[in-house]
């Protein structure tokens, strides 16, 4: 019996020696992971921590930024250890996620180059008790001074549905800019001049921005500083027209089979007109995906003038006007409504479409109730778009000139009669191509404060 007994006291110090030496003792270091997605820091940011030891738990994490002789202790926290022999290992923390405020002045660190020295340690036995150590050390530039911007152009004078241009100097590398019109914003571009921190920007109003539309400069550098400075502006106000438009059944059956909207089909031919009741779908729905595809285009943009002077006009009859609010009625009642984000022009059937101006095809295919559609990329995000045509004579890639054919005019898409449907796009807004054909608003608009900013007489 006694020596059961100590059969028994023996084992049980062999498994309590086998735990202290698996759990207790074991070499694994803590998980460490830093949400710093830019080697930036700025006064008052807030640091991201994640850290977790599956096995023992946490013991201690310390944070430190150092400064050649200056060095701050941004975080140290310590965790209990729970009990020496207890079971259950999971009683200690295992993982936390740590929000570290960074004020960077208020611990008398200066804009420049730094270390941030990260520790974790865990709860094990090992090195005399003081746990496994995971350490991180980074690199890192403290930036607590918003950019600098130089407004350069002195008139800006715009009006509801217009547009307009800013060129601008920054004094640092690496900043996001532009305009800021209302919540749209308008990215600047070096690349106008041979100085790369001289940027230009084109902006627009859009047909509901009139006086009052509060726009500037806007700049951001690595770290997250920004800056916004405005500039003189004038906004003129301006109005559109309204149009009635009468659908018909004899327009309904000319148009609405060259639509083909899937699923919905079955739906429509359940409806009493479904020609219809197809209308009403792709004059909404269909209308604004295409014109959000459409407007999504003049992104694919260079940086670097690529027209000349004024943009040309289509030989022909206006038969719709830029901003015109259009109600469709049907059969003397109301089923609709749109905006006209162009001009239309009609001349004879199958008329040759020639370039406005010369530029880069950034766009050529068909695009729903525009019909096949060609979109000229001019630089700067400014862009002319070309739809309805019955057939297109460029790719995408292609240069042309201005004057160069693109292709004829049409019917294609959501169109009553053989015409062009021109419109000038900034970014991601129509703008009234009016303007880009009025030779004495290029000038006074554009050109000059160009020339102005080059000779350095701005």
């Amino acid at each position: 019996m006694k020596k059961l007994f100590v059969l028994v006291i023996f084992a049980g110090i062999l498994v309590l020696l086998i735990w202290v030496l698996t759990y207790r003792f074991e070499g694994t270091s803590p998980g460490l992971a830093v949400d710093l997605p830019a080697m930036y820091i700025k006064d008052r940011m807030a640091l991201s921590l994640d850290i977790k030891d599956a096995k023992t738990g946490l013991r201690e994490v310390q944070v430190r930024l150092i400064q050649q002789d200056i060095e701050k202790t941004l975080l140290k926290k310590t965790y209990p250890p729970a009990p020496v022999f207890t079971l259950f290992p999971g009683k200690n923390r295992m993982e936390d996620r740590l929000v570290i405020p960074v004020e960077v002045n208020r611990h008398g660190l200066n804009d420049g180059t730094a270390t941030l020295h990260i520790q974790v340690r865990d709860q094990s036995w090992r090195g005399w008790n003081r746990g496994n150590l995971s350490e991180e050390t980074l690199s890192v530039i403290i930036d607590t001074r918003p950019p600098k911007i130089e407004v350069l152009t002195r008139q800006h004078n715009v009006e509801r549905g217009g547009a307009g241009l800013v060129i601008y100097k920054l004094f640092e590398p690496d900043v996001k800019s532009g305009i800021r019109v209302g919540d749209r914003f308008f990215p600047g571009h070096s690349g106008m001049f041979d100085q790369t921190d001289i940027h230009a920007a084109f902006f627009a109003l859009d047909h509901t921005q009139g006086p009052g539309t509060r726009i500037w400069v806007t700049a951001e550098d690595a770290a997250g500083n920004t800056t916004r400075k405005g500039f003189y502006h004038y906004i003129r106000d301006r109005g559109f027209k309204s149009d009635v438009l009468t659908i018909s059944d004899s327009f309904l059956g000319l148009t609405m089979p060259d639509f083909h909207l899937g699923d919905r089909e079955a739906q429509f031919e359940k409806a009493d007109n479904p020609l219809l009741e197809k209308f009403q779908v792709v004059n909404t729905e269909l209308r604004n995906a295409n014109v959000k595809k459409v407007l999504s285009i003049p992104a694919d943009t260079e940086p670097q003038i690529l027209w000349d002077k004024k943009f040309e006009r289509m030989a022909g009859a206006t038969r719709a006007g830029f901003g015109d609010r259009r109600t469709y009625t049907y059969n003397g009642k109301e089923i609709g409504q749109s905006r006209h984000m162009g001009i239309d022009l009609a001349s004879t059937a199958l008329s040759p479409v020639g370039a406005a101006n010369s530029g880069r095809i950034i766009m050529a295919q068909p695009v729903g109730i525009f019909g096949n559609t060609v979109i000229i990329d001019h630089g700067f995000g400014l862009a002319s778009l070309y739809s309805h045509l019955s057939n297109m004579a460029v790719s995408e890639g292609d240069r042309v000139e201005k004057g160069d054919i693109i292709g004829n005019t049409g019917m294609t898409g959501l169109a009553a009669g053989d015409h062009l449907h021109f419109s000038m796009i900034v970014h991601n807004v129509f703008v009234n191509p009016l303007e880009w054909w009025d030779p004495n608003w290029i000038e006074n608009n554009i050109t000059a404060k160009i020339k102005a900013v080059g000779e350095g007489k701005s």
